[in-house]
């Protein structure tokens, strides 16, 4: 089968406004990016509130391996098979970051049959979001360290800046620096660092806000630094939220792009999971909802962390309840869970498959812990086995009582989901419960991280680190003890040790360091070895990324 950008390349795309047409965008809506990309403008998204909303369905996984799941690839696979089957149905995506497309994980548009497109453009620069935000990001850098420079009438403590800066660039190099060297003019020399762009606060309250008015409200929290005499300083008391919002309003408006199969997408925001809070903006999931009688939308990484922060986070911000949940899992990935080697998972291997089954089982347990009806979507691949996709289904129905479904989508598309999708019509049918959330709002912070650490990761449980536990205790003292929180943890692993694979019992989750994230609305509690700024692998994707003869792309995937 040729590759993705091959079969990207080689579809014939809709003019993008035949494609707003199916959900009745008119094309006075639509700021246009070239002729298969646009905007949807910021009137029109804020018309849409007084219409009903319809149905949310989640795709969340198991924990990832390196042998692949596939959930971005099942979520649109997903939506072209609800298409199909005549449900009115718009699939919403986080934009991919560059980072990783040129570090390990490679691009995020989805994968054979079930991709969306134009690729290339989604993959790289598309529309411009990141790049607005890491200069909205980098403004709010410079005018902090200017304000010091001038007089400092805040009185800054530029011991306790705590704004870094970010590039959307996987470069371990930036983690730790020394800045302002040189001489007076320079400014104040001090320890400083960076992260990645989507790991800035500007990344989670683009995706959390409402509208430009919350936007620019969140942006005006973010605590940045403190004084002297320990007081919080904010961005709105530097003067920098008029003109950051001003270099987000454009990228603030969802994009519109289409599946291969010419049905809707949006794809906007991209905060990471293991790092943020892991789901595209609830701008784009509220018009989702308004546009269309099922949105479907995915969290990032393992059920363990997008759709914990998903449910946790963004459905208490937002004001959603998914409708159904999809958990994808592969014969191959359960099989990794199992401890069978990556060389090895084109052999057929039952009893690794029934190890392996305690990754998925747990998932699903969580999932339904929320509240929430759950089917399992089985991404389907060529060296699978019958038998152990029948094995599979035994399993799901006899320990979980749980529907397991296999699916074709990247091989067939959408006629390769239908049956998933109506499965997932049939879970939504039923009007969907209350969220029950892993911990009360009223709880102390320690205690959210110990009731996610015990309920959801299996974990005996925490060892916060003395430095971390004083903080929690003063973010709880300056009344933020409310906020909910956002774990940063590797996405291999229930626990903090990415090679406990399967589903680790008894484990110590560590908690190094705490972030307030005071604009977004969380806080961040920073486990085991997870880095803020990845760095690229031995041998990177961009060793392979090229223009060929033609000036097309090669190496993209």
């Amino acid at each position: 089968m040729p590759s993705d950008i091959e079969i990207a390349r080689a579809a014939t795309l809709k003019p993008i406004a035949q494609v707003a047409e199916k959900l009745g965008i008119p094309d006075a809506a639509l700021h246009n990016y070239g002729k298969h990309i646009a905007k949807l403008d910021h009137g029109y998204i804020a018309g849409l509130e007084s219409r009903n909303p319809g149905k949310l369905v989640l795709v969340t996984a198991i924990s990832p391996t390196p042998a692949g799941e596939g959930k971005t690839t099942t979520t649109v696979g997903l939506g072209d098979a609800l298409n199909r089957i005549g449900e009115k149905t718009m699939i919403c995506l986080r934009e991919p970051s560059l980072g990783p497309c040129f570090g390990m994980k490679g691009g995020a548009a989805g994968g054979g049959k079930a991709q969306v497109v134009p690729m290339e453009q989604i993959n790289l620069h598309f529309t411009g979001d990141f790049h607005a935000i890491t200069s909205a990001h980098s403004l709010a850098a410079a005018l902090i360290d200017n304000h010091v420079y001038w007089a400092n009438e805040l009185n800054i403590d530029v011991r306790r800046i705590h704004w870094r800066r970010v590039v959307d660039m996987n470069d371990r190099a930036l983690r730790q620096i020394t800045q302002s060297l040189g001489g007076v003019a320079n400014g104040f020399p001090r320890e400083d660092g960076f992260d990645i762009t989507v790991a800035s606060e500007v990344m989670a309250v683009f995706c959390l806000a409402r509208d430009l008015a919350d936007l620019e409200e969140r942006l005006g929290r973010i605590v940045i630094a403190e004084t002297r005499d320990r007081k919080l300083v904010t961005l709105k008391d530097v003067k920098a939220t008029g003109a950051m919002t001003v270099l987000l309003k454009d990228a603030l408006q969802p994009n519109l792009v289409q599946t291969l199969e010419g049905n809707p997408a949006l794809i906007h925001g991209g905060p990471f999971a293991n790092i943020a809070h892991g789901c595209n903006s609830v701008i784009a999931t509220r018009a989702g909802l308004r546009l269309a009688d099922y949105t479907v939308t995915e969290a990032g990484f393992g059920a363990d962390l997008g759709a914990e922060k998903f449910l946790d986070i963004k459905c208490r911000q937002a004001g959603l309840t998914p409708s159904a949940v999809v958990v994808v899992a592969t014969i191959r990935a359960l099989k990794m869970h199992g401890g069978v080697d990556k060389k090895s998972l084109g052999a057929e291997n039952i009893g690794a498959l029934e190890k392996g089954f305690a990754n998925l089982a747990r998932h699903v347990t969580n999932l339904r812990g929320f509240g929430l009806p759950v089917v399992v979507g089985v991404n389907h691949f060529h060296a699978d086995t019958d038998a152990e996709h029948a094995r599979l289904k035994e399993l799901c129905r006899e320990r979980l009582d749980v529907e397991a479904i296999t699916c074709r989508h990247w091989a067939e598309g959408g006629a390769g989901a239908e049956e998933l999708a109506r499965a997932v019509v049939k879970l939504a049918a039923a009007e969907p419960a209350p969220i029950r959330h892993a911990y009360e709002t009223e709880a102390p912070l320690a205690e959210k991280i110990r009731a996610i650490a015990t309920k959801l990761y299996g974990a005996a449980d925490i060892q916060i680190e003395t430095k971390a536990a004083g903080k929690l205790a003063t973010f709880e003292k300056d009344g933020y003890g409310h906020l909910p929180i956002c774990m940063a943890k590797t996405q291999y692993s229930f626990s903090t040790d990415p090679s406990l694979m399967g589903a680790p019992e008894g484990h110590i989750v560590g908690v190094r360091d705490v972030r307030l994230s005071a604009g977004a609305g969380f806080v961040v509690a920073i486990c085991g070895e997870i880095m803020t700024m990845p760095g690229l692998p031995r041998v990177p994707a961009a060793d392979t990324i090229r223009l060929d003869s033609d000036g097309q792309i090669d190496g993209l995937f």
